[in-house]
């Protein structure tokens, strides 16, 4: 039975959809949490589902992990309450609709802070906690850094990234211990494409065309997601590393003729 009693798990971009869902089942497995996010109310709610049904031990941080004072403090509050780090989940992550006849410099720069830098970064910081207790390392990626697709170049260029990130860091530690994988979502139902820019009807639309896009026939849910982080993090996992687990309905396999 996959469990996570008794680990200590840092996860960025608990405040919304993934890491949201996968704060709430890892505290159900008996993690203990430091969770992280900008938005202080929406990480209290994140912290009542997690209590829900029992009583977790969960220390929030809020700030933007691309601010080293931030990323300073996680880890912090990580080893002065709980003594350790065994799973770290970079989970924060942005999304902006550009293409190369658009694309400004200052809003690359930002995708990139955001969703390779501040990783790298953090990561650096867990690290000799992690090495210590031959922990593990899961990435939220995206199917975009596998495949290519048009318009959300930027992003496309930063999942690409961090996916090379997870193969080359799992390579350098695995004589260490540590795992690192990555899992890359297709479309999964969360607030992320309106933050994006959608409205609600080409949010719909976008969903719809799930039917197509994808072979299973539907965009996934967050809990699908979650579900996948927390066996990769676990010990279940013990003999997998440098992997990049599509959770997208067969999206990234399809050739459309």
């Amino acid at each position: 039975m996959l469990t996570l009693q008794d680990k200590v798990a840092i996860i960025t971009g608990a405040s919304s959809g993934i890491g949201q869902g996968t704060a709430i089942l890892f505290s159900n497995l008996g993690s203990k949490l430091v969770i992280s996010g900008r938005d202080d109310n929406a990480l209290d709610a994140t912290i009542r589902s997690c209590n829900a049904n029992l009583k977790t031990e969960i220390i929030k941080v809020v700030g933007d992990v691309t601010d080293p004072e931030i990323r300073q403090q996680i880890v912090e509050t990580a080893i002065e309450n709980f003594g350790k780090i065994d799973i770290l989940v970079n989970g924060a992550g942005i999304l902006k609709n550009d293409s190369i006849e658009n694309m400004e410099m200052e809003n690359f720069d930002f995708i990139m802070n955001v969703n390779v830098k501040s990783i790298i970064a953090l990561t650096q910081l867990c690290l000799p906690h992690i090495i210590k207790q031959k922990g593990s390392i899961v990435n939220v990626s995206s199917v975009a850094g596998t495949r290519s697709f048009p318009n959300v170049l930027g992003y496309c260029i930063s999942k690409a990234a961090l996916d090379q990130f997870t193969k080359c860091v799992a390579l350098e530690l695995a004589d260490k211990g540590v795992r690192v994988n990555s899992v890359n979502p297709g479309v999964i139902v969360t607030d992320i494409h309106k933050r994006a820019g959608y409205t609600e009807e080409e949010f719909q639309k976008f969903l719809t065309r799930c039917k197509t896009t994808h072979a299973l026939g539907r965009p996934g849910s967050v809990d699908e997601v979650a579900n996948t982080i927390a066996f990769l993090a676990s010990d279940s996992a013990s003999f997998i590393t440098a992997e990049l687990v599509h959770v997208d309905g067969g999206r990234h396999a399809m050739t459309p003729r």
